[in-house]
């Protein structure tokens, strides 16, 4: 059996918004620390891709200790 290949993030970080569907014209205050963005997340929301990814990480972080304390 042979171990298939581990995905790698993308050269800019851990999300890739290179696509133009992340950026709008009109900047909002992003959900995450209400600063004003021009980008937007997978659901259209205002995100700077920094936060998101913070945010990111805080969720597979809380994800972990629940697991190993046996609550997933």
């Amino acid at each position: 059996m042979t171990a298939r290949p581990r995905p790698q993030p993308p050269p800019t970080g851990l999300l890739d918004w290179r696509d133009s569907s992340h950026w709008s014209l009109q900047a909002r205050p992003c959900r995450y620390c209400a600063r004003p963005t021009n980008l937007r997340d997978s659901r259209k929301s205002p995100a700077h891709k920094t936060c998101a990814e913070a945010a990111l990480a805080q969720q597979a972080a809380d994800a972990a200790v629940a697991y190993q304390n046996g609550q997933l």
